[in-house]
């Protein structure tokens, strides 16, 4: 079960290389086409996907769930073919569908420039400017289909074993020096890279019968398995599709028992206008990765009436019905671009942007007072963290403050959980370095009356217990002073302890 990754851009020789390999080795080869085949017969939209990950804001919710659909599909297809016999894959940065396959031999293929132009201009008629901008623009491509992809740098050299060079090197000839490679030790099967693999396998189908499923098609999962226990998470918006999981994945063969759970932890954040968000979005993701939370968004607009309100979308509804899955016509979808509301302050934009980073919990939108915010959250899931970002931006600096601070403590009052401004998400969560400065200096402080406390317990017990009245009232301010100090340091030093665990 040798498996051998080779990540190509347009260059023809990296095909070349790999055909090469998978005879010189006696593997089967795979390409990219193929796969890519496999995907649009299974009814996934793979150009269209594509397309929407080269478009600025245009990678919607329902394309999120193609992503999902495409990713289990892509290691399915692999882990299938690699559990049969050996194999050699040439594409983009497939080994990434294999994360925690340790025998693997990743190859990285680059090509000159100018070759890779003249083999261009040959195959496809163009100029050499035209021929040039193609080539640029394929690399750009595949640069944000990885990035979108897998989260991944494809350029980043830790990503591969090896790197071939054509430029002195013929593709006959790499394959022969890889064939040497291929057989080292560390490139060899062994039975707990296949149960990796096969732990792979099974929840990519797993995954694959949920995006099949009507009842569940319009539902994000993350799916796990661990020697055929099936662990589905899903968002709180999806909770009224949790009951199907079982009776969906208990028929896969390969899966002794099914766990679905929710989320661990729901991360509100409000706000009246999410276009200027970016460092507060960046902080609010890496808390939600870190967390394993899901990320819901409200639009509060506390200066409109009612009637004004735009209309929350439909995906975003946390508590919406779902109108059943999508029915796909070969991966051809209707190319109009979807209408996008102009007024509404950025709020799909910025839910899209979470669904593409996986931790999407639903939008909705809210105008008037405080209270109208509150009979929206009512019935909402129990959030473990509220952010509260700008808003009230129409009054006055020093009104803006107060009355954020009384929606602050309205919302705390009411919902019973930590609620702070999104500005002091990054002080308050997040490990900064001013925040290790005082890591080092309080555990200095706290270790030193640790050591002089102890080494000096003599003189300690003599100045606590003096028979004199002056002692007495020496030793009790002491006390009162050192104790309060002292504990504040303490607990500082443990509270970021604590925080660099995801204990919080």
């Amino acid at each position: 079960m040798q498996i051998t990754m080779i990540s190509r851009g347009s260059e023809a020789k990296g095909k070349e290389l790999a055909l090469a390999l998978a005879q010189d080795l006696g593997h089967q080869c795979i390409g990219r086409e193929d796969l890519v085949e496999g995907a649009t017969k299974e009814g996934i939209p793979v150009g269209k996907m594509e397309a929407a990950m080269l478009k600025p804001h245009h990678f919607t919710e329902r394309l999120v769930l193609v992503k999902e659909h495409y990713q289990a599909f892509a290691t399915a297809y692999l882990c299938e073919r690699a559990l049969e016999a050996n194999l050699v894959y040439h594409g983009r940065a497939g080994h990434l569908l294999l994360p925690g396959v340790g025998h693997v031999l990743r190859v990285k293929v680059v090509e000159a420039l100018e070759e890779r132009v003249k083999a261009t201009m040959a195959r496809k008629n163009l100029t050499w400017e035209q021929a040039r901008r193609y080539v640029e623009d394929v690399d750009e491509d595949i640069h944000r289909w990885v990035k979108t992809l897998y989260g991944a740098d494809w350029n980043a050299f830790t990503h591969y074993d090896l790197t071939v060079n054509f430029e002195n090197m013929t593709a006959k000839n790499a394959a022969r020096a890889l064939c040497s490679v291929a057989m080292l030790p560390e490139f060899q099967s062994t039975p707990a890279a296949r149960k990796t693999l096969e732990n792979l396998f099974t929840a990519a189908r797993a995954r694959l019968a949920l995006a099949r499923d009507e009842r569940t098609g319009d539902a994000s999962f993350r799916v796990e398995c661990m020697n055929g226990v099936v662990t589905v998470t899903y968002r709180p918006s999806d909770t009224q599709v949790a009951a199907y999981i079982p009776d969906i994945l208990g028929v896969i063969d390969g899966v002794r028992d099914v766990h679905a759970t929710m989320a661990a932890a729901n991360i509100l954040w409000i706000q009246e206008d999410f276009e200027r968000s970016q460092e507060t979005y960046a902080q609010i993701v890496d808390l939600a990765n870190r967390w394993n939370a899901a990320v819901e968004l409200v639009r509060y607009k506390p200066d409109l009436n009612v009637d004004e309100t735009p209309d929350p979308s439909p995906a975003g509804a946390p508590n919406g019905q779902r109108s059943g899955a999508k029915e796909y016509d070969g991966g051809i979808e209707d190319d109009a671009e979807q209408a996008v509301e102009m007024n509404d302050g950025g709020l799909m934009q910025m839910h899209d942007m979470l669904a593409k980073d996986g931790v999407a919990g639903g939008n909705s939108c809210c105008c008037g007072e405080s209270q109208r915010l509150l009979e929206l959250l009512n019935n909402r899931v129990k959030y473990n963290l509220v952010a509260v970002g700008k808003v009230f931006t129409s009054k006055g600096h020093a009104t803006q403050v107060r009355m954020k601070r009384e929606l602050i403590g309205t919302l705390s009052e009411k919902l019973r959980v930590p609620v702070i401004e999104a500005e002091e998400l990054k002080k308050t969560y997040m490990f900064s370095p001013l925040l290790a400065v005082k890591f080092v200096l309080f555990a200095l402080i706290s270790a030193g009356v640790f050591v002089l406390v102890f080494t000096h317990q003599g003189a300690v017990q003599s100045f606590l217990h003096t028979d004199t009245l002056r002692g007495r009232i020496l030793a009790s301010v002491f006390v009162a002073i050192l104790a309060p100090i002292f504990a504040f340091l303490y607990g500082n030093v443990a509270k970021t302890l604590l925080k660099l665990v995801n204990i919080q």
